[in-house]
This record gives C-alpha cells, sequence and structure tokens, in this order.
C-alpha cells in the first residue's frame, strides 16, 4: 500500500481533532450551533496556516484557542453588554494550555448522543452526527444518503437550529433515553466506519482516521451500554471487516476484490477478537441487523480461500437480514450470494427487480457488470464497469473499474 501523502495526512488530522474541540467547547460553554460554526471557522484558518508555517506542536490546543476566540467574537457582536465580554474573556485558555486529553473520549461519545436528540427527525441526527462527531463533510454525508449536497447542507443547518431551541444540555442522557437513541448512534457508527473502509471521494480508497475512530468509540458505546447486543454486533462487524484492510490494495494502490485478496495478509488478532464478541452476544435472542451482518463477515473470515466460501450460509444470513432490515444495499448484496448459489441469471433478475431504490449509485453498475462477466456477456459487462467508474467518487475504484473494463475489451475483440 502507498505511503499517505502529506496532504492526506494533514486532512485526517483535522478530521481526527475536529469532534474533540467541539466536545470540550460544548461540555465548557453549551451552544451547540455557535461551537460547531467556530470550529468549522478553526479549521479553515489551520489549513490556511498549517500548509505555509506546518502544523503546530500542539494542533488540538491551537484548534481549541482558535474555535474559543471565535465564540468570544460572536459573543461580543451579540452583545456590548460588559459582563458577557469580560465573562467570554476569561473563559478563552492561553495557546499552552493542554486540551482536556482526558475528557477527550468520553467528549466525543457524548456528543454523539447530543447530536441524536430526540427532538430532531432520524435522517437529522444522522446528518448532524456525521458532520460534528464523524468529521464528514456535507458532500461525503449527502454521497452516504445518496442526496444532493445542497439538501443534505439545510439538513444539517435545520438540525443545529433545532438542537439549539431544545435547549439540550452537554451530557449523556439517563438510561432510558440512552436506550432510545442507541439505534442512531449505532447507525453513525456504521456509517463513519463504512466511510473509512471505502471512500466515497478522494485518492485513497481507505481512510484508517475513521475506521479506528468508530471502532474506538463502538469500544466505549459497548462498555457504557455491556448488554446492548447490538452495539456488540456493530463492534464485531467492524473488526472482522477492518482485519481485511490490508490485503484490499497492491503497493501501487490498485484495489483487490475479496476473492482475489491474500488471505495471509487478514489481521488474524482482530477475527479472533471479532468472532469471541459476536459468539457472546448471538443466540441470546432474535439476532438484529448488525449482529447478522458480523456474522456474514464471519463466515468470509472463517473460509480458508474464496472458493472454500460457504455461499449457502452467506445466503441465508442475507435472506433473514433483508426480512429484519429490508434495504435496496442488502438486496444488491444478497442477488451478489444468489449468483454465487443459484447462477448469474437468477441475481440478474433480482437486479432488474430492485427499481430505483438505488439511484444512480455506481455499485449497482459495478455489480450488474460482475453478474454479466459471469454470465459470459463481456461486452454488456464492459459498458456497465464503464458507467460504474464515472459514477464513483473514489480515484483507485475508478481505476480498478476501468482496468476491469479494458480487459474485457480486448477479451471480447
Amino acid at each position: 500500500m502507498p505511503e499517505p501523502s502529506r496532504e492526506s495526512t494533514f486532512e485526517d488530522l483535522l478530521r481526527t481533532l475536529a469532534p474533540q474541540v467541539l466536545g470540550v467547547l460544548v461540555r465548557r460553554h453549551g451552544q451547540f450551533a455557535e461551537c460547531e460554526d467556530a470550529v468549522q471557522e478553526a479549521l479553515v484558518d489551520a489549513t490556511l496556516q498549517w500548509r505555509t508555517s506546518g502544523i503546530p506542536d500542539n494542533p488540538k490546543a491551537w484548534l481549541l484557542t482558535v474555535a474559543t476566540r471565535r465564540l468570544v467574537d460572536y459573543w461580543r457582536s451579540e452583545s456590548a453588554r460588559q459582563a458577557r465580554e469580560q465573562r467570554a474573556a476569561a473563559l478563552e485558555p492561553p495557546l499552552s494550555e493542554a486540551p482536556d486529553a482526558g475528557a477527550a473520549a468520553d467528549d466525543t461519545l457524548t456528543l454523539l448522543f447530543l447530536c441524536c436528540h430526540p427532538s430532531l427527525s432520524v435522517p437529522s441526527q444522522l446528518a448532524l452526527t456525521l458532520r460534528a462527531a464523524g468529521g464528514l463533510t456535507t458532500a461525503e454525508i449527502a454521497s452516504a444518503f445518496l442526496v444532493p449536497e445542497a439538501t443534505m447542507g439545510q439538513r444539517i443547518s435545520r438540525a443545529k437550529q433545532s438542537i439549539k431551541k431544545a435547549g439540550a444540555r452537554f451530557e449523556l442522557p439517563e438510561a432510558g433515553e440512552r436506550k432510545a437513541r442507541l439505534g442512531v448512534v449505532l447507525h453513525v457508527l456504521y456509517l463513519i466506519f463504512n466511510e473509512g473502509y471505502a471512500a466515497s471521494s478522494g485518492p485513497s480508497m481507505q481512510r484508517e482516521d475513521l475506521t479506528a475512530e468508530a471502532i474506538r468509540l463502538a469500544r466505549l458505546l459497548c462498555a457504557l451500554l455491556p448488554g446492548e447486543r447490538e452495539a456488540g454486533g456493530l463492534l464485531a462487524l467492524m473488526l472482522l471487516t477492518d482485519a481485511r484492510r490490508r490485503a484490499r490494495s497492491l503497493p501501487d494502490g490498485m484495489l483487490v476484490p475479496l476473492a482475489e485478496q491474500d488471505r495471509t495478509l487478514w489481521d488474524a488478532g482482530q477475527i479472533a477478537e471479532g468472532l469471541a464478541i459476536l459468539s457472546a452476544v448471538l443466540g441470546a435472542g432474535p439476532p438484529g441487523p448488525y449482529q447478522l451482518q458480523a456474522a456474514i463477515a464471519a463466515v468470509h473470515a472463517e473460509a480458508p480461500s474464496a472458493e472454500q466460501t460457504d455461499w449457502p450460509q452467506i445466503l441465508a444470513l442475507y435472506t433473514v437480514l433483508e426480512a429484519v432490515a429490508p434495504s435496496p444495499v442488502v438486496a444488491l448484496n444478497r442477488a451478489v450470494a444468489v449468483a454465487m448459489v443459484e447462477g448469474p441469471q437468477a441475481a440478474l433478475e433480482l437486479l432488474d427487480g430492485l427499481g430505483t431504490g438505488l439511484g444512480d449509485w455506481h455499485r449497482l453498475y459495478a455489480v450488474r457488470g460482475h453478474l454479466l462477466e459471469m454470465s459470459g456477456d463481456l461486452a454488456g459487462a464492459r459498458e456497465c464497469f464503464l458507467a460504474a467508474a464515472k459514477k464513483t467518487g473514489s480515484v483507485q475504484e475508478q481505476q480498478y473499474l476501468l482496468v476491469k473494463a479494458a480487459k474485457l475489451g480486448q477479451l471480447s475483440t
């Protein structure tokens, strides 16, 4: 795998620090919307200054100082009262002040629950949390939800205002309310992990900062709620999936599909931990969607080779998953399993029945191309791979699809 560029390392650092700084500010001062705006302004300042002057010795303290100064400016512009100015100035930490490292982990988890406030609709909860706690851009969040960027921007703005009007406090909710918000928190962590494991845009196929942060927060959540089986299922799913990271690309960065991966590169420690967690949460009741997805990942992890994968078991699990949590994405994944068990034609018929649920998503074209290639329609497969390459925002995935299309073009001539 190629070394990450200086630019990608710089951006990863900002994405990692943004929710930590926001958590400190909201804990200290409240006013979520104003704090979030202040952090965004600090990130812009960092982007402009750090590229020329270099990353400071304590980048988190730098961001915290600049963001707090933005808050001071906001408060002063809102009111000319001397007492308020003095209070705001007193809250400003010096540049050399060490960040609240001990509270950083708890702050981020608390921030997750705050963004999942019941005053917000579920789509708004997800969008706001991905922005504030996940560090994703509006464009990346829009891509995850298959909606225009402008639509997502409006949703996030409305969500911040709703949090402000609700007077939400920066603290972990009581046990009952915590459980009520859990589903959205799990979904957000799932989306953060997915964006890190298969980046929707940019030159890097994977963003380890996001996958590591999602796993870290999932561990914290399991410790906070030890009896929640779906939290354990999600952590197991992340570990079993992330275990394949090193095998997913060649040294030149070219994507390697699951069937062609060198399984000796899979992380045996992560697989063992994921299997142990999954074993502990399964069997105590009907499995939830994250437990089912983890079980599917476990079947892949336990197969000595691609040829020895138990596809009938995977198909059975996808069938249950589709009944428990139906979605076009689950149906698309199930179609791949159908192809491996019943043949590509049966899977193509399933794709034809998906309708417009997946919109213009590139993976729909990529899967169709894979199925057409399996059925022997090389020309049709090539057209699908070319269409998928045009629609993906990931540079590495685009390169892989173009290479596939080129090879099929040579074979069909």
